[in-house]
């Protein structure tokens, strides 16, 4: 065995079971430095011996690793990969705490809901989240069964964007297998709940897992719905991961997508070497209490504060618990009187509880030959599309050069009419403010539509960008192969270029379409304090709104943060700091007591987060400083955190008396959330990319759009329809050739399914 390579990252493995123990072989067999803790000495001191090994069949490997009980270790830590027991976490905590470096964190690659309670202990700037699907087992002191292929996604709390510790840790287990990172760890994670439930309902017979949830499909589809609606009341954007597809088995879904999840997922499940659970094993071959128990426990607390049943799931558990000592009790009839409670529970029936039922889909879908002309004259025309990309980036539009937004909005109405023909109607409202663009709006004609509700959709664009003049003078539009860069090209020029491309495919094929209006506005990169009332004023009017703002890593985003931006203000007293120190007043000690205050708003999980970005204060350092001013950004995923913080902002008093704080600023975009018919219009477009070949997810975001403004008055939305590619606001922004033509198809497919029904 070599030993690991001193270059790489070193990891503590706190926990060296099925998952920590699977984690911490492939870092070691990559050339990471790994250390694991457990509190088994046996397998503690089988890994010593003869080093970590992991089975694959009839074969087994071993690499060095080193390894401790938490008595023994000495010293600090840096990355930790918490990998114990739900039920240990706050001990596993309580003892990294002070060994934890400054810089280190802690990765919960763990089962259920535990980043909170390490927070606690560790604080949230040192948890990062982690969703893990693994089959493994630990068959013997210090040997992981290897139980075939799985998911990992990591990232930061409570929806927080992607970080660079984020990437580099996933980049390292990537040496495990397809490890990803992403800003709604969240949504996997309610998923795993879901996922994890039908697992759990397993280990009450001693069956194959893919056989027991094949034959008892109400069971497990009545478990997943009580999850799910709990967690569609707390606006969670669920994740599919592996076989697993979550929306499918939400309640009220199509019968005939639920079989075929459940056919998808049976079949997946049973080309796994593990074909028993990790619960399973616990009752039947460790004798031990299970931990899914605690897994479930924010579960049941979320539906009792929304006042949702869970009668399936506490069946469950209470079975589990049962067999808790008494494995002999498994038996299959325990599945059968779950399917008959889940008939009895089932939505809508008068014996059992009523839940509303999702909002219908809108549109119908076209045939699939429909989509695949659309897709073929679009890829006919790619090359026209990257031209038309190549002279709209060409063009300057920084938000805060009135000349050029101007110039561009010129340049925008010729495109538009070369490409769509003269619109019905067009309007353009002068920017209400200095430095904001105008507002163009053009209202095109439904062409051979069909659907009863004949209102326009509204499709919604920013034509304003974050690169200042002159930035095409050193970096103009490139493309290289597939691959598209320049500023503006992802946020989001490339989107109003598919939009428009959307509409000429339809027309060029002769296809229906509703009624349009295409809506622009030249100021949303500094707010749209200029634009917002426009924009829901036209709302309003309008049947739902297509928002063609990027996508995140190609997902759609159906849940967005709102944003407050507040200024707090803080005046003391000025005095000779060095001869006179205690006849002043600081504004600056003030403002650090007031700063201290505003962390504890932070409430990763609920998914509000707060930034004192700027601070600034006083005027020479032997003068104690008269005044203070900190620069506060603020991102909520709900409306009652979205009041609670701003009470709390309002309640602020000064810790020294000879001071005042004063707050100003204002919520600057209202919360985007996952309302029921944003979620039918996320599952049109869904499926509008299956008829493509497309897999489409969903995203929440902590990033705001103008869409945040259309959902909050009562208009649905669907966003991050624009450009696939990365690097907004960076130098770094991309797309690419293919994302510009998929998109534009994705849009005309919805288009016409709007059309048609």
């Amino acid at each position: 065995m070599t030993a690991p390579s001193p270059q790489r990252a070193a990891y503590t493995v706190v926990g060296g079971g099925a998952i920590g123990g699977t984690l911490a072989f492939a870092l070691a067999r990559a050339g990471h430095p790994v250390t694991v803790i457990d509190t088994d000495a046996a397998h503690v001191a089988a890994i010593r011996a003869r080093g970590l090994v992991v089975a694959h069949g009839e074969s087994r490997t071993s690499v060095p690793v080193l390894a401790a009980t938490p008595d023994e270790f000495t010293g600090t830590l840096g990355r930790v990969l918490l990998a114990v027991k739900a039920q240990a976490t706050g001990t596993a905590a309580a003892w990294i705490a002070p060994r934890l470096e400054p810089d280190g964190y802690v990765v919960s690659l763990q089962n259920g809901f535990n980043e909170g309670l390490i927070a606690q202990h560790v604080g949230a700037p040192r948890t990062v989240a982690a969703f893990v699907n693994i089959f493994a087992d630990v068959v013997e002191p210090g040997v992981v069964l290897d139980g075939g292929a799985g998911a990992l996604v990591v990232g930061e709390p409570g929806g927080a964007p992607v970080s660079p510790r984020v990437r580099a840790v996933v980049a390292d287990l990537q040496s495990w297998g397809p490890a990803v990172a992403s800003d709604n760890v969240e949504g996997y994670l309610w998923a795993k709940a879901g996922f994890g439930a039908m697992l759990a309902a397993t280990a009450l017979a001693d069956a194959p897992m893919a056989d027991l949830i094949d034959r008892h499909r109400p069971a497990m589809a009545g478990l997943t719905g009580e999850i799910f609606a709990v967690s569609d009341r707390l606006g969670v954007t669920l994740e599919a991961f592996d076989a697993f597809e979550p929306l499918p088995l939400r309640q009220g879904t199509d019968p005939a997508a639920r079989d075929a999840a459940f056919d998808r997922l049976s079949a997946w499940l049973r080309t796994q070497a593990k074909d028993r659970s990790g619960i399973w094993r616990d009752l039947a071959v460790r004798h031990r209490p299970v931990e899914v128990t605690t897994h479930y426990a924010d579960v049941f607390d979320h539906a009792a504060r929304e006042g949702l049943p869970t009668p399936l799931l506490r069946t469950v558990m209470d079975g589990l618990r049962s067999l808790e000592g008494a494995p002999d009790g498994m038996s299959e009839a325990r599945l059968e009187e779950l399917d008959r409670l889940a008939g009895q529970a089932a939505p809508g029936r008068p014996d059992g509880p009523t839940h509303p039922a999702p909002a219908a889909m809108p549109g119908r879908l076209p045939e699939v030959e429909q989509a695949a002309a659309v897709r073929r004259w679009l890829d006919e025309h790619r090359e026209d599309m990257v031209a038309d990309l190549d002279a709209y980036t060409s063009q300057g539009s920084a938000s805060d050069d009135p000349d050029d937004l101007d110039a561009c909005l010129g340049w925008l109405r010729d495109w538009l009419d070369g490409r769509l023909g003269a619109p019905d109607t067009e309007e353009i409202l002068p920017r209400a403010q200095a430095g904001a663009g105008d507002i163009l709006v053009r209202r095109y004609p439904a062409r051979d539509a069909v659907a009863e509700d004949g209102r326009p959709v509204l499709l919604l664009g920013h034509y304003d960008t974050v690169w200042s003049t002159g930035t095409l003078d050193d970096w103009p539009f490139r493309r290289d192969g597939d691959h598209i860069s320049g500023p503006g090209v992802f946020d989001m020029k490339a989107g109003l270029v598919q939009a428009v491309w959307a509409l000429r495919a339809l027309d060029a094929l002769g296809l229906p379409r509703p009624a349009c209006t295409l809506m622009l506005n030249g100021d949303e990169e500094t707010g749209s304090l200029a634009s917002h009332e426009a924009i829901v004023a036209e709302s309003h009017g309008s049947r739902l709104a297509m928002v063609f703002e990027a996508a995140a890593d190609g997902a759609i985003k159906t849940a967005r943060k709102g944003v407050g931006l507040f200024t707090l203000t803080v005046t003391g007293s000025e005095a000779h700091a060095g001869l006179d120190p205690t006849a002043g007043a600081s504004a600056v000690d003030e403002l650090a007591h007031q700063i201290l205050r505003l962390a504890e708003l932070r409430a990763p999980d609920a998914g509000t987060s707060l930034n004192v970005g700027v601070v600034e204060g006083g005027t020479r350092s032997n003068v104690t400083a008269g005044r203070a001013v900190g620069r506060i950004d603020i991102r909520v995923a709900s409306a009652a955190e979205q009041q609670r913080v701003g009470d709390a902002l309002a309640a602020l008093r000064p810790v020294d008396p000879r001071t005042s704080v004063e707050i100003t600023g204002d919520w600057n975009r209202p919360v985007f959330e996952r309302t029921e018919q944003v979620a039918a219009l996320a599952e049109l477009a869904r499926r509008c990319a299956a008829l493509l070949g497309e897999d489409l997810r969903e995203a929440s975001v902590g990033g705001a759009s103008d869409g945040n403004f259309v959902v909050a008055a009562g208009t649905p939305v669907l966003d991050g329809i624009g450009a696939v590619g990365s690097g907004a606001h960076a130098r770094s922004e991309n797309t690419s050739v293919s994302g510009l033509v998929a998109r534009s198809a994705l849009a005309a497919t919805v288009l016409g399914a709007l059309a048609a029904g």
